[in-house]
Formats: structure tokens, sequence, C-alpha cells
């Protein structure tokens, strides 16, 4: 009875070695086969030399943890030789409270560890003087998702100018790039459309690590103005560089956690999507983009689509590349679809590396709009003062004047990638992997 046991016990195993055991399946989040070590990890086990000895703020949320989902601040709070004083709050909070938009007030003391708190998102985005009076060393850990109008690289950027301007060094743990590194897509940032989700002269989707973003611009002056004026100032940076990443990952190839750095950021998925809809989003009510559903960001619907089957029909035949599309129907729970059936389109990648990103969703507006002309996302477009926020979301106003004219994308292809060869030329020149 014994040998029987330990045969079907044998074939069992080989059985759920054939099917690959409890693995996802195709499109699914699929299990990592490289390990990365963050810039956290890589601090750890380097005793925190850049630290040692030294008074410490931290710019932190709920993102900034080690693979065992340790926080940064208990890191640094119990680190041997590190002082960490103060905590510095990017939008959401250092504990993530806060809803998208919202303005983050100061803390007298931090509930878990007793420090001070700071806001970096709402009266004050810049740090002052009298914030950073008893810090030796600013640490930076988020995780960011690759996107420029995502707002922790702009409190970032002032974080730099402030402690440039105090004589405060910087240090960057390094994140990886959701994204990875090879994705870039969107022209640059216009003069006059400069703001806190497009504070940079950096396409719609980078390809940088947080750590090169930052030395990027350090060196290139970015937000403190140009090399060779009295203006520019650099701060004294050090980046704590990753372990075994890689351009080409996409975050679920890691082997970290994903903890989200913001409340319509669940997974990594959510964060490869953004890019893809986000700006349409921001053009009013005329789509929801799963946003107030469980699908942030990964779908294009709206009460008056009377047809998704016929719109994600259009679209596949589009044949565009590493991307599908199944008709939807869903409700909201909340928002101002709340309880509203919606129907559209769902957005799946079949290969992410080659799939349009930020282009995307003007497919789809240009698909949406044959179908139901009367339905237009840019009435009156040309009346500049009514999309204040959405050009500053696409950094200025010429893709939306060229786009609203017919709705077709090939009218602003040309302009869309008019920027990229010299700024890929300018980034490579900022890779540390």
């Amino acid at each position: 009875m014994k040998r029987l046991y330990i045969i079907f016990a044998l074939m069992l195993m080989a059985s759920c070695g054939a099917r690959g055991g409890n693995q996802p399946a195709k499109g699914q989040d699929e299990p990592a086969t490289t390990t990365v070590k963050t810039g956290l990890e890589v601090l750890v086990e380097s005793d925190f030399a850049p630290l040692q000895g030294k008074r410490v703020g931290l710019v932190t949320n709920p993102s900034g943890v080690d693979r065992n989902l340790v926080s940064t601040v208990d890191i640094l709070a119990n680190a041997p030789g590190v002082n960490l004083v103060a905590l510095y709050g990017p939008e959401h909070g250092v504990r993530g409270s806060e809803h998208a938009g919202d303005h983050v007030t100061s803390e007298p003391r931090d509930p878990a560890t007793g420090l001070p708190v700071y806001s970096l998102y709402g009266s004050t985005r810049k740090p002052t003087p009298e914030m950073l009076k008893d810090i030796d060393v600013m640490v930076y850990d988020i995780q960011d998702n690759g996107c420029r109008s995502y707002t922790f690289i702009s409190t970032l950027g002032l974080v730099m100018s402030a402690c440039a301007e105090a004589g405060i060094e910087v240090v960057v743990l390094d994140r990886p790039n959701p994204l990875g590194g090879l994705q870039v897509d969107g022209p640059l940032v216009e003069d006059g459309y400069f703001s806190f989700v497009g504070m940079y002269r950096i396409p719609y989707v980078y390809g940088l690590t947080v750590g090169e973003l930052a030395t990027m611009i350090n060196e290139e002056g970015m937000n403190r103005g140009q090399k060779g004026t009295d203006k520019f100032r650099k701060c004294h940076l050090t980046v704590v560089e990753m372990e075994g990443w890689r351009r080409d990952m996409l975050f679920q190839e890691t082997g970290l956690p994903w903890v989200m750095p913001s409340p319509h950021i669940p997974q990594a998925s959510s964060a490869q999507a953004y890019p893809c809809s986000g700006i349409a989003g921001d053009m009013g009510s005329y789509l929801n983009i799963g946003v107030g559903y469980t699908l942030p960001f990964e779908t294009f619907a709206a009460e008056w689509i009377d047809n998704p089957e016929k719109l994600a029909e259009r679209l596949n035949g589009l044949e565009l590349p590493g991307v599908r599309f199944r008709p939807i129907y869903y409700k909201p729970f909340y928002g101002g679809a709340a309880g509203k059936l919606l129907k559209g389109v769902q957005f799946y990648f079949t290969n992410y590396h080659i799939a349009p990103t930020a282009l995307l969703q003007f497919y789809v507006i240009q698909e949406v709009h044959a179908m139901y002309p009367k339905r237009s996302p840019l009435v009156g477009s040309t009346e500049s003062s009514k999309y204040v926020g959405l050009d500053k979301i696409m950094g200025g106003s010429r893709v939306r004047e060229l786009f609203s004219k017919r709705y077709r994308v090939d009218d602003i292809l040309d302009y869309w990638n008019k920027d990229r060869e010299a700024y890929l030329e300018l980034a490579r020149e900022y890779y540390r992997y």
C-alpha cells in the first residue's frame, strides 16, 4: 500500500509539472524568473553607508517597501547609525490616505514613529528652509509609474531644487520602471505648458528609472534654470542603483511585490495601462476608463455606446501591434457614472513591448468618433481656455488642435513623434542599466 501511495504521489507531481502547476493564464501577471534588488535593499546591504551618522529626511509613501513589505520608514527608523528625523509626503500622503488631487496637510507627528510629517502636496510643494533645517540628507524612495503626468517625479524635482539651495545631499533609492526602460511615447512639453503634471521637457512615457531621471534633471537643470545661467544649480545627488534589473523588464518579471503607489494603481498592470487611457480620462465625461470600477485605466466605455461588439471589431481591424480589444459591459461603483450601465471595450496586451502606449487612446477615440460622430470629446477645441488642464497633461495644445479637426490619428503622428530621436539620444546618456 505504501509503495502504491508513493507511485501515486510521483504521478501527481509529474502531472502538475506538465501543466505548470498553479500557473496564471496567459495575459495575467506571470511569475518572475529574475530577482531584482531595489535601491532600498542595496542600501541595507551596504549597512546604510550614505546615511551613517547623518540626520535623515525621507520622502516616501506606501510603495516604499522591501521585498518582505517592510516600510522604508521602519527600516530607516531602526537602522543603526542612521538618525531619521522627518517624513515628507507627496500626493496621497506618506501613508497613502488621500484621494487623487486632494491637498495633503502636514501632521504634527506620524502616529507610527512619532516623527514630524511635512506635506509636499498642499499649500507647499517645494520644501521650505524651515522644513529642511534639521536634516543633513534627504532620501527619496517611491515606486513610480514611468509616466510624465504622475506627480511623484515633480515632487522629486522640487525636493532636489530645495536641497540644492540648502546644501543638502539627496539620495534616490532606485526602483524599476514598471513600463520597462524601452518605452518612449509622445512629444516633449512645450514652452508655456510646464506644470506639476508636466514639469520636465520629457515625453509622456519617458523610459527611465527614477534614479536615471533624477540624474538627468540634475545634470540638465530641467526645473531650475538652464546650463550657463546664474539660475542653474545642481544638488549633491547620490543614486543607490538596483541590482539585476534590465531595460526590457516589466515589473512582473522582477520578483518584487507591487504595493500600489496611488489608489487607482492597485496592480503593476494598472501602471502599464495608465498612460494608454489617462489622457482620455481627462477629456471630461466623454469616456469612462475603468476608474470607479474594478479595471482602472483598462476600459473605454459610455452609456451611449450601443454596439460595443462593433467597436471592438473596428479596433481589432486596425491590427495595432501587441494589443487586442473585447466588448465589455459594466456599472461603476463610484464616480460620475456610478450605477449606470456603460458599454465599450477593454484592452489586453498580447505583447506590451511593441504595443502603442499613450497613442492607444487616440486610436480608440478615432473609432468611437467614426461610429458616433455627433459625440465629440473636444467640442469647441479652439477655445484653449476650456482645455487648460488637458493641455497641461498633454504638454501643449498642438495635439488637441490637430486631432480635433478630423479625429484621425494620422493627423497627429508627425507631431507626436517629432521629438523621439533627439530625446532618446539625450536619455541614453543617463542610462544606468
